[in-house]
């Protein structure tokens, strides 16, 4: 990165810059990550009783406006520099700098795949769950039980986001390139770099918001796109003796530690204990969550009406069913009424 911010300002490229800044969304990445894992180390408080996991959060916004801020920048010199016709640059140091830049990201992208010679980008495998239970506690409605597992991934999510990034440098740094050779050939063609820093800024634009995006949702504690809120309901229904879930809420702490919350109400012949250590195991098993809490109640046919013992989706059905008769009524009473309105045949009378 360095290398490219001396080459962008000695040949005068603004697309060098911008592969640059590019760049350091992946260095900003890098250092938040290992602030994040300082943080991460910390106790939990009386105030912070989740601990410091959201910091990687806070300082994942923090960086995306610090590039956004730069991109934007950028942008505004390369339309100063198409506006005014300004195009003076160095194209010899444009195509070394370049150059530089690809072998670079070569020798990146080869030492991830040697050091991961299994790895296939887009493609993950299910982490497998090592870990044990911290105790149980007893609260006023019912029997629940807390957990808090670490999960040993069978594939590593950060190699995979650290290849993709190399590959979009790679493929950028061969843009700045082939523009570099444009320019040294065809020296009226200096606006071809104000063009690269056009099409690079989208492409750092669209990086940074895919992470706004995780960022976001971590802050709304929505539930993880990889994961499905009725399949882990499913998971627990699928359980003997398990009537009924509700109170299910999954949450994200940061972007790749998910927590979970349920109320699970059992038959009266059922065995809370046996029903609440087997709940736990498969959930963990099949999902990997980071920390969950389980409550177990006793069943009873209520719950089944009760709305706050709905789920989201079958809140946002019945919602819809009730719209969808008020409509159905709605559009019945109208129809009397236009009857009752019509006139009456006088020969019939």
């Amino acid at each position: 990165m360095i290398i490219e911010v001396v080459g962008g300002i000695i040949s005068n490229s603004l697309a060098i810059a911008t592969d640059a800044a590019h760049l350091l969304t992946d260095l900003s990445s890098f250092l938040i990550s290992l602030f994040a894992l300082h943080l991460a180390g910390r106790p939990a408080s009386e105030r912070l009783n989740f601990g410091w996991y959201r910091a990687e959060v806070i300082g994942a916004m923090i960086s995306i406006f610090f590039i956004w801020v730069i991109t934007g920048i950028l942008v505004y010199m390369a339309i100063m520099r198409w506006v005014n016709q300004e195009f003076e640059l160095d194209a010899m140091i444009m195509l070394i700098t370049s150059a530089l830049a690809i072998v670079f990201n070569v020798i990146m992208a080869v030492q991830l795949h040697l050091d991961n010679p299994h790895f296939t980008p887009g493609k993950f495998k299910r982490s497998k769950v090592v870990g044990s239970e911290q105790g149980n506690k007893v609260g006023l409605v019912g029997r629940s039980v807390s957990t808090q597992f670490h999960v040993k991934e069978k594939q590593n999510i950060n190699v995979r986001a650290a290849m993709i990034h190399v590959i979009g440098d790679l493929i950028q740094s061969i843009g700045v390139f082939v523009a570099a050779l444009i320019i040294f050939f065809l020296p009226d063609w200096g606006f071809m770099d104000s063009v690269c820093t056009f099409l690079f800024s989208v492409l750092v634009i669209v990086v940074t918001i895919k992470i706004l995006k995780d960022v976001l949702m971590v802050l709304m504690e929505a539930t993880p796109d990889f994961l499905d809120y009725e399949e882990v309901k499913r998971t627990f229904l699928s359980i003997p003796g398990v009537e009924h879930v509700h109170n299910l809420r999954i949450w994200a702490l940061s972007v790749n530690k998910v927590a979970l919350s349920a109320h699970l109400a059992i038959s009266k012949d059922a065995d809370p204990q046996l029903i609440l250590e087997e709940a736990t195991k498969l959930i963990h098993k099949r999902f990997g969550f980071f920390e969950s809490t389980i409550q177990i109640e006793e069943y009873s046919p209520d719950m089944e009406n009760c709305e706050q013992c709905l789920s989201p989706p079958d809140k946002n059905e019945r919602r819809k069913s009730a719209d969808l008769e008020k409509g159905m009524a709605d559009g019945d009473q109208k129809k009397i009424q236009m009857q009752q309105q019509q006139p009456t045949d006088p020969e019939n009378g």
